[in-house]
């Protein structure tokens, strides 16, 4: 299903910028299984979100991955943990999310789409 037009200005109010995640933990209390992930974006700082990929990423390798993310979220309190930016995926044909990255490795965490 196509979700409704919008303008070129709604598209601009998000910033969605590429980050590392440099620490990830399990979430026992989330409804469904998820982890907590802490995304560095540089100059603008350590972030936190969970993220529902425990079906297709483990830990180990998660680590040090760059990954795509909005920032400027409002944060949600998800059981006992806040989220502070919303990791970008595409869910696939078997209702698991793959993560969106960039096609260049080692960008700069930071650096925002346009």
């Amino acid at each position: 299903m196509i979700k409704p037009a919008i303008n070129f200005e709604d598209f601009s109010k998000l910033d969605i910028r590429i980050g590392t995640i440099i620490e990830i933990n399990d979430f026992p209390k989330a409804h469904k299984p998820a982890y907590q992930l802490t995304i560095d974006f540089g100059l603008i700082g350590i972030k936190k979100s969970s993220a529902q990929i425990t079906d297709l990423y483990s830990k180990e390798s998660l680590i040090n991955k760059q990954i795509l993310a909005i920032v400027n979220f409002k944060n949600k309190q998800i059981a006992n943990f806040l989220s502070e930016c919303l990791i970008l995926g595409v869910v696939n044909s078997k209702n698991q999310v793959v993560l969106l990255k960039a096609s260049k490795s080692s960008l700069k965490n930071g650096e925002q789409v346009s």
